[in-house]
């Protein structure tokens, strides 16, 4: 067997045992709440992991792009969600020959986006499922008010293709309680017309923590939960010892005592900080910080009289792990210093 000191740097080490470890606390928090898991497949994008978090009880996966899911479904994967609006007639294409091979079902915020679906699903027989996105807070895509949701909502029972799904948002971190009263209203304005609400699916892995028994929410979409980083610490969904996924890298200098540079630069370690001060953490070398990045270099700062080795290899925690993901090729599941498997990252780059 393998072990760690035989990969070139930098590489993406996923800790297995605590990757599955992460998939059954959040399952077991799903199951006590009344709640449907639905992960989200961009943080790892790979379909061994999406396997295992079917099995382990996900009634599906969420994919962001057509590509990813046409991957997924490749693999096996049955039921699938991409919560994107689809444009444009190759796109509407590949959605259908895709909706011929597994459950899927897609969201819409618009007229313009619900013509284009109603136009390709024509089939009665085998009708599309449609929910309604909503911006809850977060200013993203989505609808804007409880009454636009069912105007949509109506429009979409028109169309003898599709199927209404219900409604779907993505809530902005920490307002979990607004989004909560925004789909509340949505889905007894709906209930008032006649219009069953059956799915109301949501996401952000923090937030899911919160979620109770009373919760409007039918559905959650986690995805970072499966490795978690230094945002998810910061929001005290775990700790350093909960996270999954550190990238191997290379002391390649040390030009002076409080500064060291290392091979894993912002092609291995993403500039997203999600607001946070700093770009990483070395792993068990305390008030070692990644504070900056060039393509191939990243700097990190030393606290007191920590020192560390040119040559030394290191593992250095992110901020934000999904991203971290797609700029590799493959990872490396790991048991301490073994290398279990050696996985190609599948989903990587897969646009549309």
């Amino acid at each position: 067997m393998r072990s760690i000191d035989d990969l070139d740097t930098p590489a993406i080490l996923i800790d297995a045992a605590r990757a599955e470890a992460n998939i059954v606390r959040a399952q077991a928090h799903a199951d006590s709440h009344g709640l449907k898991l639905r992960p989200h497949i961009k943080t790892h994008k790979l379909p061994y992991w999406a396997k295992k978090q079917v099995a382990a009880g996900a009634v599906g996966i969420t994919c962001q792009k057509i590509g990813e899911a046409e991957v997924m479904a490749d693999a096996g994967l049955t039921d699938i969600f991409l919560p994107y609006n689809i444009l444009g007639r190759a796109k509407l294409e590949r959605l259908k020959a895709l909706h011929g091979r597994v459950t899927l079902s897609v969201t819409v915020d618009s007229g313009e986006t619900l013509d284009g679906l109603a136009a390709t699903f024509t089939d009665p027989g085998h009708r599309l499922q449609v929910l309604v996105e909503c911006d809850t807070g977060m200013g993203r895509c989505g609808v804007q008010s409880p009454g636009e949701a069912l105007a949509l909502a109506r429009e979409i029972t028109k169309a003898k293709g599709l199927v209404f799904g219900g409604l779907m948002t993505y809530p902005a971190a920490g307002r979990a309680a607004e989004a909560e009263a925004w789909l509340a209203g949505a889905r007894d304005a709906l209930a008032a017309s006649g219009l069953e609400c059956q799915r109301i699916s949501s996401g952000g892995t923090p937030d899911m923590w919160r979620s109770g028994e009373d919760s409007v929410v039918t559905e959650y979409r986690p995805g970072t939960y499966i490795y978690l980083d230094r945002y998810q610490v910061a929001k005290g969904v775990g700790s350093l010892d909960d996270c999954a996924l550190t990238v191997l890298s290379t002391v390649v200098s040390h030009p002076t005592p409080a500064r060291a540079i290392l091979d894993a630069g912002s092609k291995a370690l993403s500039s997203d900080t999600l607001g946070l001060a700093d770009l990483g953490e070395l792993l068990g070398i305390p008030g070692a910080r990644v504070t900056g990045l060039s393509e191939e270099h990243g700097n990190v700062t030393l606290s007191g009289d920590t020192k560390l080795r040119i040559g030394e290899r290191v593992r250095v925690v992110p901020d934000h792990c999904c991203v971290v993901t797609n700029l590799f090729n493959e990872v490396h599941l790991v048991d301490g210093d073994k290398v279990l498997e050696t996985l190609p990252v599948a989903a990587r780059g897969r646009m549309g």
